[in-house]
Formats: C-alpha cells, structure tokens, sequence
C-alpha cells in the first residue's frame, strides 16, 4: 500500500500533457485568389448567361407565335393534337425540337400549341416527352371533331368494312401499322376464303396502316388492291418537311417482321417504304381516288377515279387531310398540277403560280420566292387576305414591293396549259407564263362521305 501510495503520489511522472501545436495564422485572402477564380468562373458566366438570354428570347417568339395564331382566328386545331400537362412539363424543349411542322413552342418555360394550324397529329412530340406531359386528343371545348365509331377488331358498324390509322383517330406511325396489321388480320377472319367478288379486300390509303394491312394481305394469300390518291405511298408522312420523324418503338409489319427505328428521317422512312414494295410487289395503284361504297350483297361496290372495284371487305386506311380541294378547270390534270408544298428547293429557276388565300398558300409562295432565279405570282379569288397571321401578310407586302411576288386579287383560274395558266382578273383575261402550279384551296374531309355510306360517329371535344 506504501508502494501504492508513492506510485499515486507522483502525478508528474504519470501525467500525460497535452500538445499544442505552434499557433499559425490564417491565410489571408489575396487579390491574386480573387483573381484566379475570376477567370474560372468567367466563362461559366458567359455560357449561362447566353443559354438564359437564347432561352427569353425563344418564349418570346413563341409567345408572339402563340398570340398571332389567336388573333388570325387560328387557335383551334382541325385534327389530332398535342395537349400538354403543365404540371409534368418541365420545359425541356425535346418535343418542341421533334415537332417537324415548327407547331409547338415554349411559353413561360412550358410546352404549349403555337401554331395550331400547321400541326398535323402525327404524334412525334408525344413520344419525345421523357416525362409522359403529352397526349394527343381530338377536337377542343369549343371544336368537336367527328371520330368514326370502331369495334376492337377496327370494324365499323357496317359488318365488312373497317378503319385503321389516322381517319380512326392514330396518328402515330408505329400504331397506324399495328392498326392495319391487326385490321387485315380480323378481315382474313371475316371473309373465311370466301370467293364470290373480285377482291377479297380493297385497301384505300398507302400510308403506314395500309401499308402494313398490304403486307398482311400478301400473308394471308388474300386477293387485294390499294388504291393512292397521292403520287406516292407514306400517306401523311409523305406531306412532313424535310425534318426528322421520331420512333421510339420496334414496328412489327407482317412478312417483313420487326423493324427497329429510333430516329429516322422522312426521306429515310419513305425509301424503306419504297424497298419494300419492291421487294414484296405490293400492289398500289397511285393517284387513284376513291369517290363512292356500295354495299352490294355479301361486299362492296368502290367507285374510284380509275374505274370500279368489287370487294369483299374494305379496309379505310385514309388521313383526316382530306382529298385536295379542286378548281375543276380545263388542264388541271396536267402532271405540272400540285396541292401540296413539300420542297421549295424543286422549283427553283422555274414559274410558279400558287393559287389560295390562306396561310398555307402565303407560306408556300413566300417559300418559293426565297429560291434562286424564282418567278411566283399567288392568286386569290378574294379582294383581300382575311384569316392569316399577320406576320406572313407583312412578308408578303414586302415581297410584293420588292417584286419576288406578284399578287393577283379577285383573279380566277380559266385554263391551265403546258407553258401558261389564263386567268380571269378583274382588268381582264391574263396569260401568264408557267411551270408550276400549286393549289392551296384546303381538303374536302371523307367525313360527308363516310356518313353517308353509314357510318356511325362519335364527336370528340378534346379527349383520345
């Protein structure tokens, strides 16, 4: 314990004395620090503040877009459309950038239909929205379109006669295909080999449902016809700019099998198209328009542009664009005659006469007069262009004034020839010197057509 007590008593030698470390001042922060994250952050600064600046003057564009369509009276979509759910919208841009008609834009940094007029529903916006913002639907609160009522298997109301594809309320191409896949699949069923008419099944429409049924048809050793009204297959697809159309799905087509696309152009899309009727001899018969269905006993009676067909079943697999509007003039049959403006490039160094009044008529004309050694005249029946943006009567006052334009008001078309198109104005009968003539008078729906066939419709007033 004695022993205990000394080791206890000697603090000192058992003590354990902290260390301290000698004290150092703290780093003063220096000029040349400043300095240093200066030029770091700098260009930073510089990129951000661009990408802010391009980013307020595109929803300021887009806003301007938006109010103009409003008050040229053009808000109201006329076919399928986007609508966009602002609280899932994050404003990325990705279906502004995938929408190949320029319809859609940034408003306050969400996704909104700008240009309503020019959007055409084939659903590219939809399928580029990472968060699922999008859906397209038919008609508005205040316009209702008319849907053709369908059963599963897409027959209408009149056993043999089915609708697939945009007229049926898709515009997408994967599911128009899987439509038309799936239409000529329920048709094999329904006619159960019987032969008693000269097709087992007539297909009008050459875009990706009746392609598709096409190919089905072939499957299914069916005797089959597609009739075109166009000059060529892709139906709406066809019409598209030069842009990019966006598929984010396989498409499964009969005989071919799947085809897996991502991101594929227009011009791409359509020479695969164009492949595989070469390779499977599908058989189109182009710029064949239909004009009348008959029952007729166990099938149909179809009156087209190109003589009279007697079918089993009937497959419509048509747009909602509608069959060009005619003038009905002598020569308007002249392969010179067009109804749409795919490419303004084509008619360079040509005469070009573009007939309407509307925006699709001033845009087409103002495109054609931005070409190289163009001449373009644009008539209208009208003594004034009404409904159109503003923005496209400004352009096209300024390309009249600088003489890239002549304008003819109240002027209608008397005669189309090979070298000239008469014109009835108000000064008197003009001849004028052409190569080109494009008709932008709008479509006549198969709506009027359809109904009086029979079939049943349903009105959509903004819903799928």
């Amino acid at each position: 314990m004695e022993l205990f007590r000394k080791v206890i008593g000697q603090p000192a030698a058992f003590a354990v004395t902290p260390h301290r470390a000698p004290h150092k001042p703290l780093k003063t922060f220096t000029f040349m620090d400043l300095t240093t994250i200066l030029i770091y952050l700098a260009p930073l600064a510089v990129v951000l503040f661009l990408y802010f600046r391009r980013r307020q003057l595109r929803n300021e564009q887009h806003a301007l877009a938006l109010q103009e369509s409003r008050a040229a009276g053009l808000g109201e979509p006329v076919s399928l459309h986007p609508v966009f759910d602002p609280l899932r919208c994050i404003g990325s841009g990705s279906c502004v950038k995938a929408c190949p008609e320029g319809a859609l834009g940034l408003v306050e940094g969400k996704a909104h239909l700008v240009n309503p007029s020019v959007c055409i529903g084939h659903g590219a916006c939809m399928a580029s929205c990472p968060f699922e913002a999008i859906k397209l639907v038919f008609g508005t609160e205040k316009r209702g379109i008319d849907i053709p009522l369908v059963k599963p298997n897409f027959e209408t109301n009149i056993p043999g006669l089915f609708i697939a594809g945009e007229l049926g309320g898709m515009g997408l191409v994967r599911k128009a295909a899987e439509q038309g896949r799936q239409a000529m699949n329920a048709i094999k069923d329904k006619i159960k080999g019987e032969r008693d008419a000269e097709l087992d099944v007539l297909i009008v429409g050459a875009g990706p449902a009746g392609i598709a049924a096409g190919l089905g048809a072939i499957q299914h050793k069916l005797r089959y016809r597609i009739v075109e009204q166009e000059d060529s297959l892709g139906g709406t697809v066809y019409h598209y700019p030069r842009n990019k159309v966006i598929m984010t799905a396989p498409v499964q087509l009969p005989i071919v099998g799947k085809v897996r696309m991502s991101e594929i152009s227009k011009e791409a899309l359509l020479e695969f198209w164009n492949g595989i009727v070469g390779k499977t001899d599908l058989k189109i018969s182009f710029r064949e328009r239909m004009e009348s269905i008959e029952s007729s006993g166990r099938g149909f009676k179809v009156k087209t542009s190109g003589g009279e067909y007697s079918a089993r079943a009937v497959l419509l697999a048509i747009g909602r664009r509608g069959t060009p509007r005619k003038l009905d003039v002598p020569g308007e049959e002249l392969p010179k005659v067009v109804y749409r403006l795919i490419d303004p490039e084509q008619y360079r160094g040509q005469k070009v006469l573009v007939i309407g009044g509307g925006d699709s008529a001033l845009e087409a004309a103002l495109a054609i007069a931005a070409e190289p050694d163009t001449t373009v005249a644009l008539s209208y029946r009208g003594d004034a262009f009404g409904r159109v943006k503003p923005k496209n009567r400004q352009r096209l006052d300024e390309a009249q004034k600088t003489g890239r334009i002549t304008v003819l008001l109240k002027s209608n078309v008397v005669r189309i020839e090979p070298g000239e198109v008469l014109l009835e104005a108000a000064s008197g009968e003009i001849a004028l010197p052409n190569d080109i003539v494009i008709i932008s008078a709008g479509g006549v729906l198969p709506i009027d057509l359809l109904k009086t066939v029979g079939i049943q419709f349903e009105t959509k007033h903004g819903t799928e």
